[in-house]
């Protein structure tokens, strides 16, 4: 982290890092930088290399997650600079629930002989430690999407060193404001920025963030020439958007959160509701529904002010069915939906979601 930024709360850490330098004359904030070439001699030379706007966003989101960071093209692509790291034919410890886009690589990894993997539910910390013997790198989310198990982070990352193996951590739906896996002792946290850094559903965006030790600062070289040759390179103009959008998430999150609890309250014991899934903070709910499969497609169809659509974390409300998606795993239950709660007003997202639900009340 950068030494200006040690002992700031986050909120403080979202409006200050990132910006220019305090001179007289200077503009406030980060200039948006709309170049592939610069004379040379300086400290880029082309644009894949780096460009001052990613500079800023990587300070700001550093600073906030308490590591290095660095910004690719979309949250895919930081994932698989991530598991870019693992050596050929690596063991690689997986929760049995992660999202989609996770699952599929590491499946095509399997496929491709270059990894092996041990599915686990992340909340199991026992099970997880024991199918750690031998491993080379564990893959963790919390909490999961969708089903939203959580892990302990802690004893998990102790554990895997022990065995000498990687911990790389999706954190997208905790944000770094609820949990900051660095600190737990992850080695590579990775989030689609689309999501809550950015929050405003206009762009496709990743970053992965290094620890600031020796192991730490090796993997950042790694991940730095893996998006150099690749090309999961950031556009300027989203990498701009997003360390703007970042500059109210504390609010967002607040609110959002703030609204999530209280409809996790409300929908338990709610006669259309089978299950609540939340766990106990954060922005994404999922529920069960009576009526199965049809029961939860005429949900997501009933609503007016929820958005049925695929994505989470914008200032916006969704819904969405998540079995309706092939790669989610059988064991998603086929009447579940995911609930990304916005920042709207509370009274207002309720009588709609709860008039959606009202179709699945048996009569009489």
């Amino acid at each position: 982290m950068n030494a200006n930024h040690e002992g700031l709360a986050p909120a403080s850490i979202l409006v200050s890092a990132g910006r220019q330098p305090r001179i007289p004359g200077a503009g406030l904030n980060a200039p948006l930088e709309l170049s592939s070439t610069y004379v040379a001699d300086g400290p880029v030379d082309y644009a894949r290399a780096g460009n001052p706007t990613w500079t800023a966003f990587e300070e700001a989101l550093g600073a906030l997650e308490g590591g290095s960071a660095l910004v690719f093209s979309s949250g895919m692509a930081a994932i698989a600079a991530a598991l870019s790291i693992a050596p050929q034919g690596a063991i690689i410890v997986v929760p049995t629930h992660a999202y989609t886009g996770t699952g599929l690589m590491l499946e095509s990894l399997e496929k491709a002989g270059r990894a092996i993997l041990r599915r686990v539910d992340i909340s199991d910390t026992t099970a997880v430690i024991a199918a750690l013997e031998g491993a080379d790198v564990l893959w963790a989310e919390s909490p999961t999407n969708p089903m939203l198990e959580v892990a302990d982070l802690p004893r998990l990352c102790e554990a895997a060193h022990k065995v000498d193996a990687l911990v790389l951590c999706d954190n997208t739906f905790a944000t770094p404001l609820i949990q900051q896996p660095l600190s737990m002792g992850a080695d590579v946290v990775v989030h689609s920025v689309t999501k809550y850094l950015a929050g405003h559903s206009d762009v496709v965006l990743g970053a992965a963030v290094t620890a600031d030790t020796d192991r730490g600062r090796r993997l950042h070289e790694a991940l730095a020439q893996h998006r150099l040759l690749h090309g999961a390179i950031a556009g300027p103009m989203e990498t701009w958007l997003a360390l703007r959008g970042m500059r109210t998430m504390h609010l967002r999150v607040e609110r959002s959160s703030a609204n999530a609890a209280v409809l996790a309250a409300r929908l338990q014991g709610h006669p259309a509701v089978e299950r609540v899934r939340y766990p106990g903070f954060g922005s994404i709910i999922a529920i069960e529904v009576l009526g199965g499969l049809e029961g939860a497609e005429t949900v997501a169809a009933k609503v007016r002010l929820w958005t049925h659509a695929t994505s989470l974390g914008g200032v916006e409300s969704l819904i969405e069915r998540r079995r309706r998606h092939p790669a989610e795993p059988p064991t998603v239950p086929d009447n579940l939906l995911r609930l990304s709660v916005g920042v709207e007003d509370v009274e207002d997202l309720w009588r709609d979601l709860g008039a959606a639900l009202a179709h699945q009340i048996p009569s009489g």
